[in-house]
């Protein structure tokens, strides 16, 4: 009798069974986290990450010390010492696009002069072209609605075309790092056209990048049929990839390259590693669940303004009866800052100004008033150890809804931003590592002995 072939995603009652006995098996008691102290999360009860590593890349403040005492206190963050406010500011007060020039910071660990910034710009845009044929024998075959495994089955197969993939000398990684910051936004783009076109149907277009726009530009130039965006648009995209480009050698994409980095794998290995943490709607594919959310609360709630239904609703979504059901408020919150993230503080104010050229000027107080509500809220439903506040995620996903990015798109544009903070924080562990990464798991299992294979059946009576 031939057993009938199950299809690649069936879940068949075997599966089920065997799941059954791996949760049984595998389940450790709470309390034993408490009794031996283990930092879950490497966080300890306050959320505070345990001391891992140094880096000069960049630095979050979220408290104030006041003698032995931490004070939550206003986030800050520090682009290799520079304040990102500054930095946005700066840019902004000249009128231009400013990703490029962090990107040069950040890996270099210091602000490019004109000639530097120029000559930089110019070694992006010469690296922002794909091998031959590769848009039509990779990007174009087996297109998925998951750009992030697009994406990193792209970078994955860039490695078949470099010839010293596996070198990992301080200039060759820097080749690497070089050409996937510039390829980044081609893939992203390309990968979703394929989507758009043999999943949903869409007309395919394809523009390829022009040497002379900004990441931010060609980005919009590339996704838009038509290729025309506002410079305002251009600029909010842009401040967004700044905010984005780094957040300290802890977030969970970044350690991750750092562990990855240190077991001497090759480059393609290291960021394919990074995008699939930041995949994780726990971290970069949060700002999607934000727009969700909204969506959901724009049907249930009659009237945006009114401030004690949209409470309930967001006491309904605490209490798991709302949205998704799993007891969050989607964008408030961050594992380490406290009373604010100065990243959605920035945002939120291009995004006032975005919201009145887009006519959405009602959603954007609708966010408001969530900002406000929320932390109150959550201070009297949970037992909080520290501040909540909106994070970047909570205006990001807003931006990019104004923007008219598909929500596909949303994760692999934080991986645009992204690839700068990783590729920096690869070259520090290649410069100042030498161990591997390998922090201590301790065993909870009971000693058991070894039994016959014919006498198990017996045993489990």
């Amino acid at each position: 009798m031939t057993r009938k072939k199950n299809s690649y995603s069936e879940i068949t009652q075997d599966i089920v069974e065997l799941s059954v006995l791996c949760e049984k098996n595998s389940m450790i008691d709470p309390e034993l986290y408490a009794r031996y102290e283990v930092k879950r999360g490497l966080r300890d009860v306050n959320g505070r990450g345990v001391l891992t590593g140094l880096t000069e890349i960049s630095e979050i403040q979220a408290f104030a010390k006041e003698g032995d005492q931490l004070i939550p206190a206003q986030g800050k963050l520090y682009y290799r010492g520079i304040d990102i406010e500054q930095i946005i500011s700066g840019i902004m007060d000249e009128k231009r696009y400013g990703f490029e020039e962090v990107t040069y910071l950040l890996l270099y660990g210091e602000l490019p002069t004109e000639e530097e910034l120029k000559k930089f710009t110019q070694i992006l845009a010469g690296y922002r072209t794909l091998p031959t044929n590769f848009v039509r024998d990779v990007i174009m075959k087996a297109p998925t609605g998951d750009m992030m495994n697009t994406l990193s089955r792209s970078v994955l197969t860039l490695y078949a075309y470099d010839d010293n993939a596996n070198d990992i000398s301080l200039p060759n990684v820097m080749r690497q790092s070089i050409q996937l910051i510039a390829n980044f936004p081609v893939l992203s783009v390309y990968g979703y056209q394929a989507y758009s076109h043999y999943i949903c149907g869409n007309s395919l277009v394809i523009h390829p990048p022009k040497p002379e726009l900004s990441t931010a530009e060609n980005i919009l130039h590339m996704l838009r049929p038509d290729s025309k965006y506002t410079e305002m648009e251009a600029h909010i995209l842009d401040v967004a990839l700044i905010l984005h480009a780094e957040h300290g050698g802890g977030n969970n994409s970044t350690f991750t390259t750092h562990v990855v980095t240190s077991s001497g794998s090759d480059t393609y290995s290291t960021i394919a590693a990074a995008l699939s943490s930041l995949k994780g709607p726990k971290h970069g594919g949060a700002n999607i669940k934000v727009v969700q959310m909204f969506e959901d609360m724009k049907k249930a709630v009659s009237d945006w303004k009114n401030e004690k239904e949209v409470g309930e609703y967001l006491k309904a979504l605490l209490h798991k009866q709302a949205f998704d059901r799993a007891g969050l408020i989607y964008g408030m919150g961050h594992a380490v800052y406290s009373l604010s993230d100065p990243r959605a503080n920035i945002l939120k104010a291009f995004v006032k100004e975005l919201a009145e050229e887009k006519g959405k000027v009602d959603e954007f107080q609708l966010y408001s008033l969530v900002e406000r509500l929320a932390p109150e809220i959550i201070a009297e439903e949970r037992k909080i150890y520290k501040g909540v506040s909106a994070n970047v995620d909570f205006y990001s996903g807003l931006v990019y809804h104004m923007l008219g990015l598909p929500i596909e798109l949303f994760t692999p544009i934080f991986a645009v931003a992204r690839i700068s903070g990783w590729s920096a924080h690869r070259m520090e562990e290649l410069i100042n590592g030498g161990k591997i990464i390998r922090p201590a798991y301790l065993s909870v299992a009971k000693r058991k002995n070894y039994v016959p294979l014919e006498e198990r059946s017996i045993s489990k009576k």
